[in-house]
């Protein structure tokens, strides 16, 4: 019998997303953009109805209403997750809809860069402590940058404020209220930072490694250094971040939005950052990722197992662009995670 890689090809091709079958093709197959099946792809594109839902949705202004969130998110994170979706799907700046999404968020960004907190966009008590939230710029900012705007210049204002907000560890805050770090639940907790919180480092790292540049610096190394501390394996969680770009699972909660730790989005950032498998820690993950490969080569998202066709294709451009060898250095020592340590008792 052949082996489980050999038959993820025909599976993934034999998909009904004509967006899925042209990113395989694309991406993991390389075949060449003058290609008949790849112009004939893009021609259809539009048509997808994952597109096509998205499209009809959008509002005049170029923003979108809620459509993905289960909370009210505003109009500055529904669109941002919505050109999120289509930069996923390989649309950029020449489409129209993009265009007029980017510009919408840009429309609604402030003189230092940021985008306004969620307090001032929702009726939510929860948040209005607040004085930063590195999200309220890190979420808006990745849509962005999914669909190639990560060079242009107001972008790279969101940048320099995200990246003034780090910690001294590297690590990126729950918030500022009132001159004091916001506390971290223990589900945030990255294992070597006393505040970072690990939704808010992993948003900002998302920034970041879709940067040309900056995805190879060192602020983006120390990051991803820091999330690797978290060695955690949820099989459940695998793939939770492909369904919720593609549309397949509402993008609830803000602080909460990585309250499960996705290796599929962790691989995905080790890629694009520069990590290698060398690092024992990436070797695990990598490890731990193709045990999980089904018989005919593709892996189950056990959340959404619609969306399995999907994580297997973005854990395969994963496996296959990791470095074997680079110039990745982690001086963080393994140690072992729990969310919620043990209080000493003091007598």
């Amino acid at each position: 019998m052949s082996e489980p890689s050999t038959f993820w090809v025909p599976l993934l091709l034999a998909d009904p997303s004509p967006s899925l079958r042209l990113l395989v093709l694309r991406d993991l197959l390389e075949t060449k953009p003058d290609n008949l099946e790849i112009r004939e792809l893009i021609s259809l594109r539009e048509k997808d109805p994952l597109v096509a839902d998205l499209l009809s949705a959008q509002q005049t202004d170029g923003s979108w209403p809620q459509i993905h969130t289960s909370a009210r998110g505003g109009l500055i994170l529904e669109t941002a997750l919505a050109i999120t979706r289509l930069g996923f799907l390989g649309f950029g700046p020449e489409f129209p809809s993009v265009r007029k999404g980017a510009e919408f968020l840009f429309s609604q960004q402030q003189e230092s860069g940021s985008w306004p907190r969620v307090s001032e966009t929702e009726d939510s008590e929860r948040y209005q402590t607040y004085n930063m939230i590195p999200l309220q710029t890190s979420m808006p900012l990745r849509g962005l940058a999914s669909c190639g705007y990560a060079t242009d210049p107001r972008a790279e204002r969101a940048y320099e404020w995200l990246l003034a907000q780090r910690l001294p560890d590297g690590a990126w805050p729950t918030g500022i209220a009132s001159g004091n770090y916001g506390g971290v639940a223990g589900y945030r907790r990255l294992a070597h930072s006393r505040w970072g919180c690990r939704t808010n480092t992993t948003e900002a790292l998302r920034c970041l490694a879709l940067h040309p540049e900056r995805r190879t610096g060192s602020e983006a190394k120390r990051g991803l250094d820091l999330l690797l501390g978290r060695e955690t394996k949820e099989a459940d969680a695998l793939g939770i971040e492909v369904a919720r770009t593609i549309g397949a699972m509402p993008a609830r909660g803000l602080f909460t939005y990585h309250a499960r730790y996705d290796v599929a989005l962790t691989l995905d950032l080790c890629w694009r950052i520069g990590a290698s498998v060398e690092d024992e820690r990436v070797a695990d993950l990598v490890d731990f990722v193709r045990g999980l490969r089904g018989p005919y080569g593709l892996w189950e998202c056990r959340s959404r197992p619609q969306t399995s066709r999907w994580l297997t294709f973005v854990l395969l451009r994963s496996l296959a662009r990791l470095d074997e060898a680079s110039d990745w250095i982690s001086l963080e020592p393994r140690t072992p995670f729990r969310a919620y340590p043990k209080r000493r008792k003091r007598y």
